[in-house]
């Protein structure tokens, strides 16, 4: 027993570390009820606050085994107790691009957690103190149907909501052949499981989004490239419709060269696939398949590029294919015929859409070098940039964007290749899709970012390169470690405050 123990408090008192008060409410801020039970997130600094993040949320049955190429599946049953939402999810099965190890501007868009196919889970970003009825963003991230994970620190979603007082959802969703395979007629493989993952995801939002404060009949559905395309393709399905209530295209629309592909081919690919990992092709659907679900994803992804019809860039092995279900019709007959949501859209593109898909195979072309092209070589690359165009079609391509004035200038010949690559496959479907919704009377704003970062990795040659606005739209610059420049900070939060009226009103 010590004597006159209350002598020692002030002592005590003095040489005890202050513990760190949470603010009123924060606690409470970090659990919210889901209709599978509650979870718990965590509490995160984002500019001058807080958010809190709720991470790996799942939103469907893990497509394992037999689920392998079918649709999702609901969460059949409430968890146990308070679920841990603190962490990323992993990312989906995919293929990791290792044209240059190690390179940050190759890099930043590799998946940054381990792969696996349980795979679906969504998550959350809430500005704190909690809204009530806040409008809500929802990313899909781009990547070609081929890669892409919702982890990726380009994608973090505290600045955007904390700026804006938005909240603020992104979800992974399969990839490649586990995502969009596709022998249509068999339930095996319906194809499209990858856009029914990204509608169920949609639907989680509006069941449960109350539960962070957010508004079910204020959601803004967003994407880049192939997350353009997609949104387009819900902008386009009758079952997505009624999910959200505007819609941003950043670099991309459903009605691209590379977006969908026709029944035929898709079953092409299938069966190509097939062969190359050792199934047999020429039995019925649900044999090919269960092979195929015998094999790893690894040797899946291991072979998927080798079903292209033919050498091409700006093309992507498995892609959401015209089903007569989801996509009634192909996007350009849809387009045209008016079948799509009519609601405010805003739709853009970079200064460079190109110059990113030239490093993959054109010919002369290189981020270790200034890409000095031969007459030879943009004559080669105009037919891998427009795989598609007969001779005729191809010889109008060339005659329209050559420099007459001198063609054999390699710098204006290396910006003309840009300009094919990019118009073709982005700036002119996307185009095509703002006009269209206009004409619907949707209000349709529009956008050109022509901003090279100071901090950007990728040789000046290449500009503003596609995928290069998202790092603005989410905030980037505001973070001082990352060394952008004070202007640059400026421009990131107009953007978040254009992106942030337009989820508000449109």
């Amino acid at each position: 027993m010590i004597p006159n123990a209350g002598a020692f408090l002030p002592f005590l008192l003095l040489i005890l570390p202050a513990t760190p008060q949470e603010p009123e409410g924060a606690t409470a801020e970090l659990v919210a009820q889901t209709q599978a039970g509650p979870v718990r997130g965590l509490r995160l600094p984002a500019l001058s606050g807080h958010v809190t993040a709720f991470l790996g949320i799942p939103y469907a049955e893990p497509p394992l085994g037999p689920l392998r190429f079918r649709p999702p599946r609901p969460l059949r049953r409430p968890w146990r107790g308070t679920r841990d939402a603190s962490a990323y999810p992993q990312a989906c099965w995919q293929y990791v691009d290792k044209l240059y190890p190690g390179f940050p501007g190759l890099e930043m868009w590799n998946p940054n957690r381990e792969l696996s196919e349980d795979c679906l889970y969504l998550n959350v970003w809430v500005p704190s103190p909690r809204p009530r009825n806040a409008s809500v963003l929802v990313w899909i991230y781009g990547g070609g149907f081929y890669s892409g994970s919702s982890s990726l620190d380009v994608y973090d979603g505290r600045y955007l909501a904390q700026a804006e007082g938005l909240v603020l959802v992104s979800m992974n969703y399969r990839v490649g052949a586990l995502g969009f395979l596709a022998l249509l007629g068999s339930p095996e493989a319906p194809g499209n499981v990858g856009l029914l993952d990204q509608r169920l995801a949609l639907q989680w939002v509006q069941s449960n989004i109350r539960a962070f404060g957010g508004d079910p009949s204020a959601i803004t559905l967003f994407g880049e490239s192939a997350g353009a395309a997609s949104v387009g393709m819900h902008l386009l399905s009758p079952a997505s419709r009624a999910l959200f209530h505007r819609a941003v295209l950043q670099s991309g629309a459903p009605n691209g060269p590379w977006a969908t592909i026709s029944p035929g081919e898709s079953r092409r690919r299938a069966l190509e696939l097939a062969h190359r990992v050792g199934c047999p092709a020429g039995g019925n659907d649900s044999e090919v398949v269960a092979c195929l679900r015998s094999r790893s994803p690894q040797d899946l992804i291991d072979q998927e590029w080798g079903v292209l019809p033919q050498p091409s860039v700006f093309r992507f092995p498995f892609v959401p294919v015209v089903d007569g279900d989801f996509l009634a019709d192909s996007p350009e007959v849809l387009l045209n015929a008016g079948s799509f949501a009519e609601m405010p859209v805003l739709a853009g593109v970079v200064h460079d859409e190109g110059s990113y898909f030239l490093i993959y195979g054109a010919p002369g072309f290189s981020k270790d070098n200034e890409s000095l092209i031969t007459r030879e070589e943009f004559l080669g690359g105009v037919r891998l940039g427009v795989p598609q165009a007969g001779e005729l079609a191809a010889e109008a391509v060339v005659l329209q964007y050559t420099d007459w004035r001198d063609p054999e200038d390699p710098v204006k010949n290396r910006e003309a290749l840009d300009d094919v690559v990019g118009d073709h496959n982005v700036v002119c479907p996307v185009t095509l899709f703002a006009q269209r919704a206009a004409e619907r009377g949707a209000p349709v704003f529009a956008y050109l970012f022509d901003h090279r970062a100071s901090t950007l990795a990728w040789p000046a040659w290449m500009g503003v390169p596609h995928g290069y606005e998202i790092e603005f739209v989410f905030g980037l610059p505001l973070q001082p470690a990352l060394n952008y420049t004070a202007s640059e900070a400026a421009l990131s939060h107009r953007m978040m405050r254009y992106w942030g009226n337009f989820a508000r009103t449109g």
